[in-house]
């Protein structure tokens, strides 16, 4: 973990929320001239702690107006079956989450989706593509808080 003072966690923080907000109200929020706050968010982002600044757009707009999350328990833990189920999942575009995990399910997948057709589809392609002990989908019904901002502490202490 890379320690931040609290000038580097206002400049993440406000990115969080709105990576389009320019440069001197980030400046202006974080306490500092627009200089040295751009020098700090290049050295934010070149140790790794920004990695990448994207729009985000609301799925049903655009055509996937289904989420599943898929738990996948996997028939053996060998490299080559990581291995290969680690390349189906990335030849597979709606799969935008894939998570190992501890306890009853080995690997956590959140999926978007068009409907339960295009979802079948792609089970079959998964399946297809790699052996799967067992395969558990839940459907969400509704979104009811979503966010990819995490809660750091912005505040002074």
């Amino acid at each position: 973990m890379i320690e931040l003072d609290l000038i580097d966690r206002k400049i993440v923080t406000e990115l969080m929320r709105d990576a389009t907000l320019p440069i001197a109200q980030i400046a202006d929020r974080a306490g500092l001239s627009q200089t040295p706050c751009w020098k700090r968010i290049q050295k934010l982002e070149a140790s790794g702690v920004l990695t990448g600044r994207v729009a985000l757009a609301d799925p049903a707009k655009l055509g996937f107006g289904l989420t599943v999350f898929v738990g996948i328990e996997a028939p053996d833990h060998s490299a080559d079956w990581r291995e290969a189920f680690s390349a189906a999942v990335e030849a597979i575009p709606e799969i935008m989450e894939v998570h190992r995990m501890a306890g009853e399910m080995d690997y956590l997948l959140r999926v978007a989706v068009r409907d339960m057709a295009a979802f079948d589809a792609l089970y079959k392609r998964l399946t297809d593509a790699v052996p799967i002990k067992n395969v558990t989908s839940h459907f969400a019904m509704e979104r009811m808080k979503f966010t990819t901002a995490y809660p750091v502490d912005s505040r002074n202490r």
